[in-house]
């Protein structure tokens, strides 16, 4: 580490800041972070970059020290909203009353129940995936699985993919080549159809989430409009957004590592552990931000109050101090696997069980149907710093 650690070299800290790196391999810069500068001041941008799996951990389980409050990306720095745009962005004890309010919906009991038409779903979608043909999986499987899901608990019967898909896209930045104008005119249109879906649930009963949001009361009040926007975009966002690049990432991983493959299809007790292991290869959220509260230290460097800190998820997933020495390698049966794939602590992931229910059906689904999936072109991935995305990822299922 530098002796100064607010006077690291333009090298160690600039790449966080680089689309192309989020587009190619970042993983060798992480290694090198977790090295020589686990607490990494970015001078340009102003916020310390955490790439350890111990001290991401520290932070994100003391929200009274290491607030989510004053942003969670790197570029609402300096930003004050007149109102939460997500349910991430509260802190306790406001985000533990929003939290009870949704919390039902995803509860396993209900994830559970779902488990038979989650299953009828994605085996409709690897039905019909082609033996011996190139395919792009993100297009054929990745994207439409999801937002299947996602509509159904949100209780949305008449699904027009395409339209959630770009809904999606416009929300995430970096995650598409749509122009600042068009990522406008989607998000507005998702805000008036998300709205007055919602709003004529009013009154009605039901146990999806868009009729629970309709009616749901937060400290006595009834959800305000603004309120709403914040709960349906990230659900319908987070919801499908990050377990598609799980999907596509986990299966473009066993692509690239037929004797995994072999593996699963030899011990299909190991399509659990290879689900955690897909979570903690792709980490679909690369990183969220939080803020000190009051001077302190992390890892021995100091922190001024008011510092932004971003927890590096996915370097923290590679990290040897808590995955052994073989951390940099993807192997289906890692066990025990302490991910931070879903966040750590009171913002760990609400769609959790539903994540790893999805990725286990689809898994068992296509090792029922093929008996090898190779590469079939190269992986194309966005330059996004959030999300871990991934356009295409052409395979070819034997």
């Amino acid at each position: 580490m530098p002796s100064d650690p607010r006077q690291a070299p333009d090298s160690l800290w600039a790449p966080l800041d680089d689309p192309a790196f989020y587009a190619g391999d970042p993983f060798p810069h992480y290694a090198r972070l977790r090295r020589e500068a686990p607490v990494v001041w970015n001078a340009a941008r102003g916020y310390w970059a955490l790439s350890r799996h111990a001290d991401v951990q520290t932070v994100s389980k003391d929200p009274l020290h290491f607030c989510s409050g004053r942003g969670i990306l790197t570029m609402e720095i300096g930003v004050t909203y007149p109102f939460p745009p997500t349910m991430m962005h509260t802190d306790p004890p406001q985000h533990t009353r929003y939290r009870k309010l949704v919390q039902p919906g995803f509860a396993p009991s209900i994830i559970r129940a779902l488990e038979g038409r989650i299953a009828a779903r994605v085996r409709a979608l690897v039905a019909a995936l082609p033996v011996g043909e190139a395919i792009d999986f993100t297009a054929a499987v990745a994207i439409p699985f999801p937002l299947m899901i996602i509509s159904e608990l949100l209780g949305i019967v008449d699904v027009d993919y395409e339209r959630f898909y770009l809904w999606s896209e416009a929300a995430i930045p970096g995650a598409s080549d749509l122009s600042f104008d068009e990522c406008e005119r989607l998000q507005a249109d998702q805000r008036d159809y998300l709205l007055g879906l919602t709003l004529s649930r009013r009154g009605q009963s039901g146990d999806d989430l868009t009729t629970t949001l309709a009616n749901g009361v937060v400290d006595g009040d009834r959800l305000s409009d603004d309120e709403i926007l914040m709960f349906q975009n990230q659900l319908l966002v987070a919801g499908n957004e990050t377990t598609r690049n799980m999907l596509s990432g986990g299966v473009w991983a066993l692509a690239e590592r037929p004797q995994q493959w072999h593996r699963l299809r030899a011990d299909r007790a190991l399509v659990r552990t290879a689900v955690e292991e897909w979570l903690r290869w792709t980490t679909p959220v690369i990183s969220f931000m939080r803020t000190a509260v009051a001077d302190t230290t992390v890892a021995g460097v100091p922190i001024a109050a008011g510092d932004p800190l971003l927890l590096l998820y996915a370097a923290a997933n590679r990290d040897e101090d808590a995955f052994g020495p073989s951390a940099a390698e993807f192997d289906v049966g890692r066990d025990p696997n302490p991910h931070l794939a879903f966040g750590f602590g009171h913002h760990f992931c609400l769609g959790a069980v539903l994540a790893r229910l999805e990725g286990r059906l689809l898994l068992e689904a296509l090792l029922d149907r093929f008996r090898a999936v190779e590469p079939a072109g190269p992986l194309e991935r966005t330059g996004s710093s959030i999300i871990a995305g991934i356009r295409h990822t052409p395979v070819t299922f034997r």
